[in-house]
């Protein structure tokens, strides 16, 4: 029978939900357990696919093309098990669900109300993937802040779950605040309290409290906390700062939280958690041998989480070259033909990011011709990758209007166009080239001794494409298209021949590297980096 863990948060936003989700995840797989993560967000939007990466942060792309929380990034990267649709959910997809089962008659003239209807619809979704038989325990993070308006009917299923379920094969975890206030030199329980209490309003007893905090929590003040919280002082659980979220399991191993949470299941300890790979890694992300500076050139760099998966893929990259990455973040709208020497001069490899719209493409395209003509590694993913097509196309080609007809709708060289199929699209929600598609990889190249096979799955998140049209020019000039959709027959990786690294990719490699497998187009690209930096250094 599949076990059920609910994480909600408390207090305030941002306490690191997905991170202490994915954590208490990744311990409970070392042990031998099938482990999945679902996230449940409160706003109303279907999935997070239209919402600008300012009020989110990147949307992260499972699969089987669903739009999803970046929480999910996390899940991936921690448990090397990919994610589906069924793994995030949000207010807007419980209320479709529930209103079109009402306009088809599904409810036989009742009236439909937030209890039961809402709240059975958020309980057959929380049990989807439980019922899959793929899964021992199912975590699922609660989006938003407990004692919100628009979380109530995610916290009223579970306590109808937990009821329905019963103790010991649905628990909740709390996640809450222990502030320290400098004035008084101590930490503050009424918070945690408050929290708690609210819960408690809503007929939730916590099982465990996860209690971020800067300094260490006292025996005292655990007792203080078990006893106004109503739970066990080893289920009062310490969660520190970290120099990386990657510490956080080898800290929540030590909490014993994985412990706790499988004595309240009722679930036998098994073995140890096997952590010595997970240990390996952080050694070598810990220890670099070398360091190198890469260039991240977007136009969302005030919000880093707009670009987390390629972060991350830079950690996970790093620590198998045993490189420290220092990313520099450069706004692309910055960038100018007379000052992009001084922006990236000094860089040992420039990363060309992703991204929708006209804002800062200008940018990217002298950023692409400064790397390409001074040999620096370069690596462009998606819009990076389309707009080193349109780079060479200008100054290569001689075809000085080349553009994509997402910024220039009748440009007279339209290197770069939309899908046939995706002309006559009215809804932008979930409409794009989204997923896991195959690609083939021509021998020789360097895309092929990057990935060391012929055929791979990368995963899409766009509406324009190369156009083959122009296939010949290019290939002609040296810009070789290595990888090839053989479905479709569209251009899905770039490369120069005559360049030590240049490489654009019209899928997204960064939603598929983990720290057990980081993505070999990072992997090289940071070697590639770390090339260079000799040579400059010599």
């Amino acid at each position: 029978m599949t076990k059920y863990i609910f994480v909600t948060g408390g207090v305030t936003s941002s306490l690191g939900k997905g991170i202490i989700s994915a954590s208490l995840a990744k311990l409970l797989q070392a042990r031998g357990y099938r482990v999945t993560i679902q996230k449940f967000d409160p706003y109303i939007n279907i999935d997070p696919g239209t919402l600008n990466p300012y009020e989110h942060g990147e949307c992260f792309v499972t699969e089987d093309g669903a739009e999803t929380d970046l929480d999910l990034g996390h899940y991936e990267r921690f448990l090397n098990v990919p994610t589906s649709q069924a793994n995030n959910i949000t207010t807007g997809r419980i209320y479709q669900n529930v209103i079109s089962k009402e306009r088809k008659g599904e409810y036989l003239g009742k009236t439909v109300q937030v209890v039961p209807h809402i709240t059975d619809e958020i309980k057959r979704n929380m049990r989807i993937l439980g019922e899959s038989g793929d899964y021992d325990i199912i975590i699922t993070e609660l989006g938003g802040t407990v004692g919100d308006i628009e979380s109530l009917p995610f916290i009223e299923a579970v306590r109808q779950f937990k009821w329905e379920e019963g103790n010991s094969n649905a628990i909740v975890i709390h996640l809450t605040l222990v502030p320290y206030l400098a004035a008084a030199g101590e930490l503050k329980t009424k918070p945690t309290q408050h929290s708690v209490k609210a819960l408690l309003e809503y007929g939730i007893q916590p099982d465990i409290l996860v209690c971020r905090t800067e300094h260490h929590l006292g025996a005292d003040l655990r007792k203080k906390i078990a006893l106004f919280c109503n739970v066990n002082v080893n289920a009062v659980i310490e969660s520190m700062d970290a120099s990386t979220i990657y510490d956080v399991p080898l800290l929540m191993m030590k909490e014993q939280l994985d412990k706790t949470v499988l004595a309240k299941l009722k679930l036998p300890t098994k073995s140890e958690p096997d952590m010595e790979s997970w240990k390996d890694f952080l050694g070598r992300l810990k220890n670099p041998t070398a360091e190198v500076k890469i260039g991240l050139i977007g136009k969302y760099v005030e919000l880093p989480d707009a670009y987390k998966s390629i972060i991350e893929s830079f950690v996970h990259a790093g620590s198998k070259n045993e490189c420290k990455v220092r990313v520099e973040y450069i706004h692309s709208e910055s960038i100018f033909p007379d000052n992009v020497k001084e922006k990236l001069g000094h860089l040992h490899g420039v990363l060309v990011a992703p991204g929708f719209g006209s804002r800062g493409i200008e940018g990217k395209i002298d950023t692409i011709k400064y790397v390409r003509e001074n040999n620096i590694p370069f690596f462009g993913i998606c819009l990076g990758m389309q707009c080193a097509v349109i780079e060479f196309g200008r100054n290569v080609l001689g075809l000085q209007d080349a553009h994509t007809t997402e910024i220039e709708a009748d440009s007279k060289n339209p290197v770069i166009n939309m899908m046939e199929e995706q002309k006559n699209i009215v809804n932008m929600g979930g409409t794009m080239r989204l997923g896991s598609y195959p690609c083939d990889i021509k021998k020789g190249t360097k895309a092929f001794s990057i990935y060391g096979k012929a055929h791979i799955n990368e995963r899409h998140r766009h509406r324009y494409e190369f156009n083959n049209a122009y296939l010949k020019q290019y290939e002609e000039a040296g810009m070789i298209a290595s990888g090839i959709n053989p479905q479709t027959n569209l251009v899905e990786i770039v490369e120069l021949k005559n360049h030590p690294f240049f490489v654009g990719g019209q899928f997204h490699p960064e939603l598929k590297s983990t720290v057990a497998n980081p993505h070999p187009l990072f992997v090289k690209f940071v070697a590639a980096a770390m090339e260079f930096a000799k040579k400059k250094t010599n």
